[in-house]
């Protein structure tokens, strides 16, 4: 979006567009089926399962930026510190017609980057010191038009949030089955009870298992949606793909165990953090294949060159 809310220069993507608005709309509405699931089966524990369904979310949906960069050790960077992160910023932004996110870095060998943020007036764009040692400036400018992409977009706000519901189910099984073994009247609650502790542990693990799935496969387009959102912002796409190479490359050298700890938040990376025998393996990953996206950009550059 731009400083006037309206447009960005960032090419749209209907396709982008469409699976995002379908992705929210399955998931919120099992979402909501499984909360009136849980107040009838758990009618004692209701004011739990309101509370928690409620408060949850909005403190999911407020924070998600500031829980996403502490999450991965991010701390904001004046550009006084950085000042040729924030100049590449300023000049994207200025050709993209968008208001500047926050800069953040965090101290991290593993080569990667990610955005983050409700809206684009709330976004954060984030660099690990990984990358910002090992990229060319063209390849950093590729990778950072990659992410203010997504949030252009806005496809970072529906990930956090479509990711957060099916988390949430989970959650909300626990403690609402809790409340509802605690409350109540026990003896006239004992079938009650027992349907209740058969069937929430049962659907909460297909809303769960919809969820990863729905996320999944939105998590794969966005990524090519921001590969060719960027190559055409830019006009740089071989830039961008020795970007990608670079880094795929870089982070299967990575030590396993840094690699694991980075994994759980993979969604929002620019490349996965994945060993190339993780990556070759990954059906269900969150990013296209890098054979994919490099095709994708050799294709924008042929589209360009004429």
């Amino acid at each position: 979006m731009s400083a006037s809310g309206q447009h960005t220069r960032f090419a749209p993507d209907r396709g982008l567009t469409g699976r995002m608005v379908a992705t929210m709309f399955v998931i919120g509405l099992l979402y909501v089926g499984f909360t009136g699931l849980l107040i009838v089966l758990l009618r004692g524990a209701w004011p739990i399962i309101v509370l928690i369904s409620g408060g949850l979310f909005v403190a999911q949906f407020w924070f998600s930026d500031r829980i996403t960069e502490r999450a991965m050790g991010a701390h904001e960077v004046t550009p006084e510190q950085y000042p040729q992160l924030h100049g590449t910023i300023d000049r994207l932004c200025a050709l993209a017609d968008m208001p500047k996110p926050r800069v953040a870095v965090a101290d991290n060998d593993m080569p990667n980057a990610f955005a983050t943020g409700r809206k684009p007036e709330k976004a954060v764009v984030c660099v690990t010191t990984g990358l910002l040692r090992r990229l060319e400036p063209e390849e950093l400018e590729g990778v950072l038009a990659h992410e203010l992409s997504h949030v252009a977009h806005r496809d970072v706000a529906v990930m956090t949030v479509a990711g957060f519901l099916g988390v949430l189910a989970g959650a909300m099984t626990r403690m609402a089955m809790y409340g509802g073994m605690m409350g109540g009247n026990r003896n006239s609650n004992d079938q009650n009870a027992a349907i209740a502790m058969l069937v929430i542990p049962l659907v909460s693990m297909v809303v769960y298992a919809i969820s990863f799935l729905l996320t999944r496969l939105l998590s794969r387009y966005r990524e090519l949606a921001a590969d060719r959102a960027a190559a055409q912002l830019t006009g740089r796409p071989s830039a961008l793909a020795s970007a990608l190479t670079k880094v795929t490359g870089q982070i299967a050298a990575i030590p396993t165990k840094d690699l694991r700890q980075a994994q759980p938040y993979n969604a929002f990376y620019f490349a996965p953090a994945l060993s190339a025998r993780e990556a070759a393996s990954q059906l269900l990953s969150t990013h296209p294949s890098l054979e994919k996206r490099l095709e994708q950009l050799a294709k924008i550059s042929t589209d360009l060159g004429r």
